[in-house]
């Protein structure tokens, strides 16, 4: 058990539906200790199982003010219900910028639901579900779209669609095979000045 690599922007996996879990056995308990070791060392709010190289539905969180939910969890084999509008205004610089741990360093504005539903698994196989607003459904949005193949940058628009595609290339990110490691590599962030504070956008 321990700390893995988060693969970057290129990898396959990050870009194709994960599959169902099917069976809770001693394996998967390991994957996803391993995944909260993970978020711990990345300073982010959630990890989706692609992000660390495996295709399974499975995101976990971190985040203190939930409300709804435990300030931290486990989902597997989510299933999401857009409860709020999405608003079709640009979205606001400041207050609705999004950053991924498979994209580090780079934050974008993006419109998101402000209310959802989220039901699934947890790793006992018992049935969880729960509403949430805010930046928690932001979270919960973002990790189940990294389920379905899709990372935040792939909806973003106009002239961020076109800066994330001029940062691809620059870093070389159009191929698989770049990870960093949390904990050993420097945040991409700059969170690991402060371990106890937890960020919001990077996940």
């Amino acid at each position: 058990m321990g700390v893995r690599p988060i693969v970057i922007y290129g990898e396959p996996v990050l870009h194709r539906r994960a599959e169902e879990v099917h069976t809770i056995d001693d394996e998967l308990l390991r994957i996803i200790n391993d995944m909260d070791d993970t978020l711990d060392a990345s300073h982010g709010v959630g990890l989706a199982a692609p992000q660390i190289g495996i295709g399974l539905r499975i995101f976990n969180w971190k985040y203190p003010d939930t409300g709804e939910a435990p300030q931290r969890g486990v989902l597997l084999n989510p299933s999401l219900r857009i409860i709020g509008r999405v608003s079709q205004e640009a979205p606001d610089p400041d207050d609705e910028v999004e950053g991924c741990l498979s994209a580090p360093g780079y934050t974008f504005p993006l419109k998101r639901s402000d209310h959802v539903e989220i039901t699934g698994l947890n790793p006992h196989g018992d049935v969880v579900r729960f509403e949430a607003s805010g930046w928690f459904a932001r979270i919960l949005q973002h990790e189940y779209d990294h389920l379905d193949g899709c990372l935040y940058v792939n909806r973003l628009r106009d002239r961020y669609a076109r800066r994330w595609k001029k940062a691809v290339k620059r870093e070389g990110w159009n191929v698989p095979g770049n990870s960093w490691m949390p904990g050993v590599d420097p945040d991409p962030f700059g969170h690991e000045d402060d371990a106890e504070e937890t960020p919001t956008t990077n996940n």
